[in-house]
């Protein structure tokens, strides 16, 4: 009977306590903050539980002394977040729209630029296109230029009023006038045309008296050196020389130039040049002369 006592009596202790741990769950969780302790009611049968544990034995008072209190913990309340007053509304607005404003201009920028870039490409293909147009335009009227411009082309032909005379004439075979504006020539005795200099070489003295300027229409001619056989003779400076002529041992070239402008072109233009070079075919009875000479001394400009 006193073990059945002993155990109903731990049974009543342990139902009593269970509230209260319970509650000291919660509150350690941070549920509910008290600071008020948990109470029980009493009760009939706790009060006559109580009555026999004053005379319990040594067993009975060790289980209650190990039995400990539960430890109850008491949480700090939340923050309290302060209202926000008008001026700081006031500000946070201006603060979100001046950013929405800042985003919308850097859009804006970024469009405007990708405009111009745009704007810079399309300008520089119109100013290739001006250039090249330009370009074509400048090498048709230098077509143009060129195929009305004079040309003056050396031909040798025989003297109508002396025999065995010829001239060296110069012809404007061009669409417009062209004016001469200097004439150099010089006579050599060599052996053959490859003895000639690799350029026409012209001395000082021999460019005579100032040069009258000479125009010529399209189709025109004009003599610009006269040669004859007396002349062949005042080159020589001996008459075996002479007769080395005559029979080709030697040979007589003529060679020179004409210098001549475009009437239309502007005075600051280049003037153009005509090279010629002549062999004066020189026989016994006869005699003959016909264009001859390296490339060079038989050049246009």
């Amino acid at each position: 009977m006193r073990l059945n006592g002993l155990a109903i009596i731990a049974v009543l202790l342990a139902v009593t306590q269970a509230p209260v741990v319970a509650r000291a769950g919660v509150y350690a969780n941070g549920n509910q903050p008290s600071s008020s302790f948990p109470t029980s009611t009493a009760s009939p049968n706790n009060a006559a539980s109580t009555t026999p544990s004053s005379t319990a034995g040594p067993d009975v008072e060790s289980g209650i002394r190990e039995y400990q209190p539960p430890h109850i913990t008491v949480a700090n309340p939340p923050p309290v977040t302060p209202e926000w007053s008008w001026h700081e509304r006031i500000a946070w607005a201006a603060t979100i729209l001046l950013a929405i404003l800042g985003y919308a201009g850097i859009l804006l920028g970024y469009s405007l630029l990708k405009k111009i870039e745009r704007q810079t490409v399309y300008a520089e293909a119109a100013a290739e296109a001006a250039m090249g147009t330009a370009r074509a335009a400048l090498m048709n009227a230098e077509a143009v230029i060129h195929a009305e411009r004079p040309w003056i082309l050396i031909t040798a032909e025989p003297s109508r009023s002396k025999e065995n005379s010829f001239s060296v004439m110069a012809t404007n075979r061009g669409r417009t006038p062209a004016r001469i504006i200097a004439v150099v020539d010089r006579t050599r005795i060599i052996l053959d045309e490859k003895r000639l200099p690799s350029a026409p070489e012209y001395r000082h003295e021999e460019t005579g008296a100032p040069f009258v300027p000479i125009i010529l229409l399209p189709g025109e001619s004009t003599a610009i050196k006269p040669f004859s056989r007396e002349d062949v003779k005042g080159l020589c400076d001996s008459e075996e020389r002479y007769k080395r002529i005559e029979t080709w041992e030697e040979k007589v070239y003529l060679y020179g130039k004409v210098m001549y402008r475009d009437l239309i072109a502007p005075a600051e233009s280049p003037a153009h040049e005509t090279n010629w070079c002549c062999w004066y075919i020189h026989g016994r009875q006869n005699s003959g002369m016909v264009i001859a000479g390296p490339q060079e001394y038989n050049s246009h400009t």
